[in-house]
C-alpha cells in the first residue's frame, strides 16, 4: 500500500521512505515518490526558495539566499522541539542536468547535509517518479535514533505538502 492516501492521482504501492542510522553518525533518508504533477512544476516547487518554509511543518525561516552562478545559497533557521533554540542550516543547491537538485552543506550547526532529489517524468507526462536521499548529522547530544524517529514524521509530511502543492500546481 502506499505511505500517503491518494488524491485524485494513481497513487503507487511503490513509494516508500526508510530511515536509518549512519554507522558514522547521523541519519539517512531515503525515499521513492510518485507526484502528481509534471517533472518541471516539482523541480519549480524545490527550487522556489523563499517559500521553503511552507513546504514542512517544522518551524523555519529563511534568514537569507541567493543564486549565483546556478549555485543557491541557503540560510536556514530551523527550530524543532527535540533541540533548544534555534539550528542554523547553510546549504548549496545546484540543479541536475536530467531533473532534480543536489544540495550540500556550506556552514551552520551541522557536521554533514548531502540530499539528493532525481525527478523523471512517468506517466502520460503528468507525473513525477521521484527519489530522494538524505544524509545528515546534527551537530548535539541528542541521540540519532531519537533523531530518526522525529525525521519519518516530518518528512512523511513534507512529502505529503509537495503533493498537495504538485496538485494545486497543476490544474489549469
Amino acid at each position: 500500500s502506499a505511505l500517503w492516501p491518494s488524491g485524485g492521482y494513481a497513487a503507487s504501492s511503490t513509494e516508500t521512505l526508510e530511515i536509518t542510522t549512519d554507522p558514522a553518525g547521523g541519519v539517512r533518508a531515503t525515499a521513492r515518490l510518485l507526484f502528481p504533477a509534471k517533472p518541471d512544476v516539482i523541480q519549480g516547487l524545490l527550487t522556489d526558495y523563499p517559500r521553503w518554509p511552507d513546504l514542512f511543518e517544522v518551524r523555519m525561516r529563511l534568514a537569507e539566499w541567493h543564486v549565483r552562478d546556478g549555485v543557491a545559497t541557503i540560510d536556514l533557521r530551523l527550530e524543532h522541539a527535540l533541540l533548544p533554540g534555534e539550528r542554523r542550516l547553510v546549504t548549496e543547491s545546484r540543479t541536475l542536468p536530467d531533473g532534480g537538485l543536489v544540495t550540500d552543506l556550506k556552514g551552520g550547526d551541522f557536521k554533514r547535509y548531502h540530499r539528493v532529489w532525481t525527478l523523471r517524468s512517468v506517466g502520460e507526462g503528468n507525473q513525477t517518479a521521484a527519489e530522494f536521499d538524505l544524509l545528515f548529522e546534527l551537530d548535539t547530544l541528542v541521540p540519532d535514533w531519537l533523531i530518526a524517529v522525529a525525521v519519518r514524521q516530518e518528512l512523511e509530511s513534507h512529502f505529503r505538502i509537495v503533493k498537495q502543492k504538485a496538485l494545486e500546481h497543476s490544474r489549469p
